[in-house]
């Protein structure tokens, strides 16, 4: 069940709730009677393990990446561009 996070229009206190997705949402605080927004916030969820985009795709292990080399294939390399004026 998701964690939805709430502040209250009046006393400003911010509020956890576990609701399910399905349910509507909290509109009066607990503590004052005042409304509530719902807020948005960050989340925690973080993907691990192998099969993820960062654990097996993230580099190539066949050639080493040079970040100094700025050439692409098929593209001129910066330096050898002359712009006339």
């Amino acid at each position: 069940m998701p964690i939805y996070e709430y502040r209250c229009l009046k006393c400003n206190k911010k509020q956890e709730f576990f609701q399910r997705f399905s349910d509507d949402p909290i509109t009066t605080c607990p503590v004052c009677g005042g409304g509530m927004k719902k807020l948005v916030s960050a989340n925690s969820f973080v993907l691990k393990g192998s099969g993820w985009y960062v654990t097996d795709y993230g580099t190539r292990k066949d050639k080493p990446v040079n970040k100094s080399d700025s050439s692409e294939p098929g593209k001129p390399d910066k330096k050898a561009e002359h712009v006339s004026t």
